[in-house]
């Protein structure tokens, strides 16, 4: 991440000669942003849906013109397939919008219960699944805490789950009560007005001495002044903190938890193949892998759902990300398998403040580097300095010398070209944070054939990863580090002074936040990588 070098911008009309193709495509120009201008009004359904697609200049909107690259290069040209390895939750295989872009093992046949392609991993058909029936987890640090035993930063730890663990508890007694509260002025009110349909501010226009029913009214108006119209959305509302505080009480915090259920010493990295081959998710909540394939390469043009940033994609399927945080040798061997088996870019939409074995893990970032893999990895979402704070996985410990050149860290983008254009949570940081793409609202795939709208760096990522697909499909003999430099030289400069952290008093420039200064864009990084 202390690669930065000159901005790639303002080339005249480009020839492209696509290396698996004798078809040449001339390009039009691209001008530098001298200037930004804010969309003022409000994105229609179709822009929310696919913002990340849109253009920074003829949009108003900070996309990486992946229509434009579409509509303008790539055309009717057909490129080479490349294969992702997605390593996250599990992944809804069956999804209408993914079945057609799955990578299938062709070395294995299903369900005979052999290693007929003698990798080690039995009946790996669609990837593996290094969780086995597990879901939930503890964090890193508690883990390291549970041992009793001393390791670095424990007197950090130990500090950090005396404050966690009460406020968490604490938090989850609240949330549960207002709902149990809510529930209890529903069945009063639906009494009151027998049985028929109520607006909030019907309700507020009851005079009683009731003490049941003025309890209920209260309850009513506390919903009200937070601008929720009525009691259902507001326990919808409700329920996802109960799940969030409930989460962390009950796996996350909970030192009497142990979700592992492999088998294996997570701490003995010679114990490799455990798991299976199942690679969905176990329960519709497990949706994040979903989400993150459906950015990559959802089906284009199919009219389902959404469109993926790389059309020809085959998506492979690791599950190895957890409820909690992921084991250091779960995520190790997940890169070494992405690398042994075809991947040619990885995605790691997590990451935690922990890592035992971080050593283990950079260990294979070099080696998926030696197998011309590159990875592109999430920030994170704390809203901080990384320069300043622990972040895992990495290819640098302590904003040391980088052990590869295969490794690119992508910030949050919200869809607003005003102040607000970094995403509130996400993180950054000038030595361990490349380039920033979008992640705020990121429609996509979600298991059982459902769409959703949700926000993190962990969509800024494969949107990154899917333009890594993009450019190694049409300029197959770039090799990972020549992407990452395509990626990175080929990124717009965006001038002014924005909003980090979400803190409208930190107004920091797009050079003090990460290595290049700049936001991803598809069309630039089409024309740079025609002339590598």
């Amino acid at each position: 991440m202390k690669y930065n070098k000159s901005l790639f911008l303002g080339v005249a009309a480009t020839s492209l000669f696509f290396n698996c193709s004798t078809l040449k495509v001339t390009s039009t120009s691209i001008e530098k942003l001298e200037s930004i201008h804010e969309k003022k009004s409000d994105l229609t359904e179709k822009e929310a849906n696919s913002w990340g697609h849109l253009d920074i200049v003829k949009d108003s909107i900070p996309g990486m013109s992946v229509e434009k690259a579409y509509n303008e290069i790539i055309k009717d040209n057909e490129g080479k397939t490349v294969i992702v390895a997605v390593i996250d939750s599990g992944i809804d295989i069956d999804h209408e919008d993914l079945n057609d872009v799955v990578w299938v093992n062709e070395k294995e046949i299903p369900g005979n219960g052999i290693d007929d392609d003698k990798n080690g991993y039995i009946d790996d058909i669609n990837g593996w699944n290094f969780l086995g029936e597990s879901y939930d987890e503890n964090l890193e640090y508690i883990r390291l805490l549970k041992t009793g035993k001393d390791f670095d930063r424990k007197k950090e730890a130990l500090a950090k789950f005396e404050n966690e663990y009460p406020t968490a508890k604490e938090s989850l007694e609240r949330y549960t009560g207002i709902i149990n509260s809510i529930n209890e002025a529903q069945t009063t009110l639906n009494k009151h007005f027998e049985g028929k349909e109520y607006s909030l501010n019907e309700v507020m226009q009851i005079k009683t001495e009731d003490k049941k029913l003025t309890e209920a009214v209260g309850t009513a108006g506390m919903l009200f002044s937070f601008g929720l119209e009525d009691f259902n959305s507001a326990k919808e509302e409700l329920q996802g903190a109960v799940d969030y505080f409930g989460g962390k009480v009950n796996y996350y915090l909970n030192k009497d938890f142990n979700g592992r259920t492999t088998g294996d010493n997570p701490d003995d990295f010679t114990q490799m193949y455990y798991g299976n081959g199942n690679v969905k998710h176990t329960i519709d909540d497990e949706s994040h892998g979903t989400h993150v394939a459906g950015i990559i390469g959802a089906e284009r043009g199919n009219n389902l759902g959404v469109d993926g940033i790389a059309n020809n994609v085959r998506i492979m399927a690791i599950r190895a990300v957890p409820n909690g945080d992921e084991y250091d040798k779960d995520v190790a061997l997940a890169i070494r398998y992405a690398a042994d088996n075809g991947a040619k870019v990885i995605n790691t939409s997590f990451g935690k403040s922990y890592s035992p074995h971080s050593d283990k893990v950079r260990e294979a970032i070099a080696y998926a580097e030696t197998k011309d893999v590159l990875i592109v990895n999430a920030a994170g979402n704390d809203g901080i300095d990384l320069d300043k704070n622990f972040s895992f996985p990495n290819d640098a410990f302590n904003n040391g010398k980088e052990i590869s050149n295969n490794f690119i860290t992508v910030g949050s983008l919200f869809h607003n070209n005003g102040d607000y254009i970094i995403s509130d949570f996400s993180n950054y940081g000038k030595i361990n944070v490349d380039v920033f793409a979008p992640g705020s609202k990121i429609y996509s795939t979600f298991p059982n054939n459902n769409y959703k709208a949700i926000s993190g760096t962990s969509m800024a990522s494969p949107a990154v990863a899917g333009v890594a697909a993009l450019v190694r499909s049409y300029f197959p003999k770039l090799s990972a580090s020549d992407v990452k430099k395509v990626i990175l030289e080929s990124g717009l400069e965006v001038p002014g002074k924005f909003s980090v952290g979400g803190n409208e008093m930190n107004k920091k420039y797009f050079n003090e936040i990460s290595t290049t200064g700049k936001i991803v864009n598809a069309y630039n990084a089409l024309i740079f990588a025609s002339k590598l």
